[in-house]
């Protein structure tokens, strides 16, 4: 290091994630004499390159920062830790929206999910949503924080328009690269199995990323993410001059990968179809767009705050269990449970027609019913499923312990199926993407 070159290590409070590290590095790289920096949100440390003489003042740092409630100090004052959220209070929050989630399948409100052309994947904008609250926050924030900044410097327009542009850029990118996305899964054609194993990769990548918000320490230096050499450069407004300058920078942010915008593109590519991957990131994009528009507003405080990180990581936490569940079953990997021996009841039992169990379902939107089915073990079964206006998710029946390939639904038919299960025990059977599932009791 030149003798001219100095060094030192700051203490800083008040960060919690990615957005907070390039802000504290944009600010003071552009102080008089500083070479360069380098912020944890982890440690809660900023690394400081300076020339002789121009050693960054602490009081100056907090006045800089004062609005971001960031706060510098040689040391960590004890009064100025963060308590840890109460984590009684997440689960009871946690509950109650994973009731709400169930509710709304129970009711088939879901039948609106659809990844095929006729419908729009709606589901994807309360996972946009949740995104906007976490990691996508933690990294894109930065974006917008910076951007607001320059634009309040330089601009004397509206504060809303720069954050307006920037998420419109953002939507639009987002819809178009997710329709090539789609179009580049055509190409491969991705077999339900290879989908299902792709689902469940992603899923284990958010359990990763939910036990890092919720402060998992050795995950903590686990990123999925571009280096901030490159994020940097990406980030950095000065390089986008001129009105559109918002626009630009938010069409760029779809090459900064977090582990919800992998999982959406990754569900992209899986579609199929240009309409399938642009609508899943379209709506992906508008979900984030409201935490987003927070953030430049100067909401970041709230949305970053631990106990909001701890409620967003508790649900992706079991989103995470619930998707891999769902596609072990497709996979046809689910454990099955022995039947205890009985006499069943007659009215419980199919009945048999020319030596056959005949087994009948209705498939809606709203799932299949009846969803618990009892069949004799060593009798073959004739399974009658009749489609009275499936979704998306519901219009093929996955039953690999029985049937080989899924049974796909046609409204207003009946697909008709035949096996003869040998083992007692209970199965499960589940729409082709593991989201509603149903049950085989053979005894």
């Amino acid at each position: 290091m030149s003798k001219s070159l100095k060094s030192c290590s700051l203490s800083v409070t008040g960060t919690h994630c990615k957005s907070c590290e390039i802000l504290i590095e944009k600010e003071i790289k552009s102080l008089p004499g500083v070479k360069s920096v380098s912020a944890s949100s982890v440690s809660g440390t900023v690394s400081v390159d300076y020339l002789r003489g121009h050693k960054p003042d602490i009081s100056h740092l907090n006045r800089i920062f004062k609005s971001n409630n960031y706060v510098f100090s040689t040391s960590v004052p004890e009064h100025q830790r963060t308590s840890a959220p109460n984590l009684i209070n997440s689960l009871l929050i946690v509950s109650i929206i994973a009731a709400i989630f169930y509710f709304l399948q129970q009711s088939g409100l879901f039948s609106l999910v659809n990844v095929g052309p006729e419908t729009l994947p709606l589901a994807f904008l309360p996972f946009g949503l949740l995104a906007g609250f976490s990691t996508c926050a933690a990294l894109v924030g930065g974006v917008v924080l910076s951007l607001s900044r320059q634009w309040s410097a330089n601009s004397s327009g509206h504060p809303l328009a720069p954050n307006l542009m920037f998420n419109l850029g953002r939507l639009a990118s987002f819809t178009l690269l997710g329709g090539i996305l789609g179009l580049l899964g055509q190409t491969l054609r991705l077999s339900l199995t290879a989908g299902a194993i792709l689902t469940i990769l992603v899923s284990v990548l958010m359990f990763v990323l939910a036990l890092q918000m919720l402060g998992v320490k050795a995950l903590a230096n686990f990123q999925l993410a571009l280096p901030k050499s490159i994020t940097g450069r990406l980030a950095d407004e000065t390089k986008f001059k001129g009105t559109l300058m918002p626009l630009v920078m938010g069409a760029l942010t779809f090459f900064l990968p977090c582990g919800f915008t992998l999982t959406a593109q990754s569900l992209a590519l899986a579609t199929g179809s240009f309409v399938g991957g642009a609508s899943i990131l379209g709506f992906f994009a508008l979900g984030t767009s409201i935490p987003l528009l927070l953030i430049g507003l100067g909401g970041a405080k709230t949305i970053t705050r631990p106990a909001v990180s701890q409620v967003a990581g508790l649900l992706v936490l079991l989103f995470a269990l619930y998707n891999i569940s769902g596609q072990l079953t497709v996979l046809g990997l689910t454990p099955s449970f022995k039947s205890a021996p009985g006499i069943a009841q007659a009215s419980d039992l199919p009945p048999i027609v020319n030596g056959k169990q005949v087994v009948k379902m209705d498939a809606s939107s709203q799932g299949y019913f009846p969803s618990r089915l009892k069949i004799r073990a060593n009798v073959p079964v004739r399974w009658e499923i009749t489609d009275k206006g499936t979704s998306g998710c519901t219009n093929a029946v996955i039953a690999r312990d029985f049937i080989e390939g899924p049974i796909n639904l046609v409204p207003g038919t009946t697909a008709v199926r035949e096996f003869t299960p040998t083992r007692l025990g209970t199965y499960r059977f589940s729409c082709w993407m593991g989201m509603v599932s149903g049950t085989f009791e053979v005894i």
